[in-house]
């Protein structure tokens, strides 16, 4: 019985898949003699495979479709969004967060499940990062925080020039470098009001926690377990748990901590409004200079900052305008060209001022 491989836009309902497909996982996501519906679909293109095993022969369709062949195209808006596959995966994320704190042991093969899917749109496709804030809310930030700092980090040691397997590795260690929230008491986690002495060294014990349950995860790498126990430690001494400094800071863990301050700092939290993705690495830079290693703050910058001439922008006093310049010392505060008037508007002249956000439509 032949096989051909049919890509996933022009495959029909119906169909009969001709062999079992597989993820980077150890069980099929598909398994042989599956009758494609749209839930398939779903899962095909959350995990981003483009083209299907099908029987062509017609024998199996008929033996297990009555030989009737149901002749309904795909319609382009039955393809997964990127929304909405990080809507299942916040999800997904938020379940076994709960069973972590009922006690669980982390499921690594989860983990990957649900941060592939995510990962493999957010590589291709690089600006996904800068709408994260988008989605996120203060009620269930901290799901939408280990899956964002998963994402961003994974961006960054891409643009580091990190092989696909190591990239993969540094996202989940960012989704589980807070796991260990899971074992603080939600008083003290969701608390809204200022937290006391006791209740913040017990919210600094929290990569403790985190490396504690993924010590024994045999197939994340030790130095990313590392950089999960790392990940509040600052180059000038001043993070926790330990205080180190440079030379005992592993590259991983500083990517993993720039990558959790920018998403933090660009969300919505219960006692803060979020911050333009321009201004929050504008302060990681400069007020926060000597914490991180400037290899990976100057990656996120070129990534932030990646504005062809004539994209649209607004700024922060609400007025839009054309990218004309960019100096390359001041990537973040190009010459605009505001559209009301004309006038050319340099950014680095006008420090007041910053660009809140880009305009896509």
């Amino acid at each position: 019985m032949e096989t051909t491989h049919v890509p996933i836009s022009e495959l029909r309902l119906g169909k009969v898949i001709s062999e079992d497909i597989f993820a980077n996982t150890q069980y099929p996501i598909i398994f042989k003699d599956t009758i494609f519906s749209h839930e398939h679909l779903q899962v095909l293109s959350a995990f981003n495979i483009s083209r299907v095993p099908v029987y062509t022969d017609g024998t199996k369709d008929s033996q297990l479709n009555d030989d009737k062949e149901i002749e309904v195209a795909i319609p382009p808006e039955a393809i997964p969004t990127f929304r909405r596959v990080y809507n299942n995966s916040i999800e997904q994320f938020k379940r076994e967060f709960k069973n972590w704190e009922a006690g669980a042991k982390v499921d690594i093969a989860k983990a990957r499940t649900i941060i592939l899917p995510l990962l493999e749109m957010v590589l291709e496709d690089r600006t996904i990062i800068f709408d994260l804030n988008e989605y996120s809310n203060p009620k269930d930030y901290l799901y939408h925080h280990c899956v964002g700092t998963a994402l961003i980090s994974s961006v960054i040691a891409q643009k580091l020039g990190y092989d696909r397997g190591l990239t993969i590795q540094v996202a989940i260690g960012g989704l589980l470098a807070d796991c260990g929230m899971a074992k603080i008491h939600p008083r003290i986690r969701d608390k809204k009001t200022t937290l006391t002495e006791q209740e913040f060294d017990e919210i600094y014990k929290h990569p403790i926690y985190s490396y504690n349950m993924v010590k024994d995860l045999t197939i994340l790498k030790d130095t990313m377990k590392e950089a999960i126990f790392q990940h509040h430690e600052r180059l000038n001494g001043s993070g926790y748990p330990k205080g180190e400094k440079i030379a005992n800071i592993s590259i991983f863990a500083q990517i993993i901590a720039v990558a959790d301050v920018f998403h933090a700092m660009t969300c919505e939290r219960v006692y803060r409004s979020k911050q333009s993705s321009f201004k929050v690495i504008e302060m990681v830079n400069e007020s926060e200079f000597g914490k991180f290693d400037i290899k990976v703050v100057r990656a996120l910058i070129d990534l932030v900052a990646d504005l062809p001439i004539g994209t649209i922008v607004e700024l922060s006093n609400l007025e839009r305008g054309e990218v004309m310049f960019v100096n390359k010392f001041a990537p973040t505060r190009p010459l605009i060209k505001l559209s009301n008037t004309g006038e050319i508007f340099d950014l680095g002249k006008n420090r007041t001022f910053y660009i809140s956000r880009i305009i896509t439509n």
